[in-house]
């Protein structure tokens, strides 16, 4: 039981960073785009 406590927090953590990258992975290009549209203006 404790064992798939441990992994459980494991897991959870795992989803935490990956889920950090994600946004990253999105807001980054979103924010290039942004700047260009209104570069662009």
């Amino acid at each position: 039981m404790q064992t798939l406590q441990q992994s459980y927090r494991g897991f959870s953590l795992l989803v935490s960073l990956n889920s950090d990258r994600a946004l990253f992975v999105v807001a980054i290009p979103l924010a290039l785009g942004l700047g260009a549209y209104l570069a662009g203006l």
